[in-house]
């Protein structure tokens, strides 16, 4: 018969990072005094006549709109937190706005790397002092927005955002004698969390503040020597630094993305060993990010004696980083 599919003891699958409404608020209020900034540079130019100001301006426009993609993802992920479309929840919308937000750093050290060719190519007269004030208020402004981004590893609220549905759901699932699907009343820990929405936004201005340290440090030495291909050679520095942020930041949000093992093999080390003592063999294991300090796992296990799923589970309590738990339990063949 046709209609909805219904899960005895439906439950929500929330895997935001346990500073989400935190990182959430920061971003938007770096957004705010970004778009600040360019406003006054914007007017300032148009005032006193201006082209640095005025450049710096609308600069300052492209990198607050670079940042309304963190903003956004993490105003839908919360949003959409509990929607059941999304089969494991939007934990994993940060990874995907980090991604697009490495691909706008590539953009950035690509027209940052080019623009800097063309000006040792055909160098331009640059009013030393003007640019270098400039610089300077970039720096500060971009100083205290890399501040307010910064990744608190040490912030830890001693709560899990898994739900702890212990109810063990028995299922015959694909001829296994025993399967079954929690969320891990564990969770998550809040230290060493890796937000890598907030990461893209902290690089976007960390890409800004290099440019502008950069800049102030050649136009110093330009202005003292005259040396006006000082600036441009910088300016390739920074877009080789910023083309290697965005590399590193791509390929690390990519692996969420694609549910990839998570790198250092601890995880399922830890699931492996928390097991052993049974004198099963896992026959499948797949473990993956679903969000911030989130993982999720199937694990099919042959055992000689299968006991019910709840057990298995209870043995990787400890885990941490566990907060969805799919168990599969088969009889081991007998010889």
């Amino acid at each position: 018969m046709a209609g909805q599919l219904r899960l005895d003891g439906d439950h929500d699958h929330v895997f935001l990072g346990d500073n989400h409404d935190r990182n959430e608020k920061r971003v938007w209020l770096v957004i705010a005094l970004t778009a600040s900034m360019m406003v006054i540079e914007i007017v300032g130019g148009a005032i006193y006549g201006s082209m640095a100001l005025l450049a710096d301006g609308w600069h300052m426009a492209t990198h607050a709109a670079a940042l309304m993609i963190s903003a956004f993802a993490y105003l839908y992920a919360r949003r959409h937190a509990r929607d059941h479309r999304f089969t494991f929840g939007t934990g994993k919308f940060g990874d995907l706005a980090g991604f697009a937000s490495a691909v706008v750093l590539g953009i950035v050290a690509l027209l940052i790397g080019w623009e800097s060719l063309l000006r040792l190519a055909n160098p331009v007269p640059i009013s030393f002092s003007q640019a270098i004030f400039v610089a300077v208020i970039g720096l500060a402004v971009n100083l205290i927005s890399a501040w307010l981004l910064r990744e608190d590893h040490g912030h830890h609220h001693g709560h899990s955002h898994a739900h702890g549905h212990a109810s063990g759901h028995d299922h015959d699932h694909h001829g296994h004698d025993h399967a079954a699907h929690d969320h891990a009343p564990q969770g998550q820990s809040g230290a060493g969390v890796q937000d890598n929405n907030l990461r893209a936004a902290y690089l976007h201005v960390l890409a800004d503040a290099l440019t502008s340290v950069l800049a102030i440090a050649a136009l110093v030495v330009g202005s003292l020597n005259g040396w006006i291909w000082a600036d441009p050679l910088m300016g390739l520095v920074g877009a080789l630094v910023i083309a290697r942020w965005s590399v590193g930041l791509m390929r690390q949000s990519g692996g969420v993305l694609l549910d990839t093992v998570p790198e250092d093999g601890q995880l399922a080390g830890a699931i492996r060993s928390a097991l052993s003592a049974e004198g099963g063999t896992i026959t499948d294991l797949h473990v993956w990010q679903v969000g911030p300090g989130h993982h999720a796992a199937i694990i099919a296990l042959a055992c000689p004696r299968p006991q019910a799923p709840g057990h298995y589970k209870a043995l990787l309590s400890g885990i941490r980083q566990l907060s969805h738990v799919t168990v599969e339990v088969q009889a081991m063949p007998t010889r």
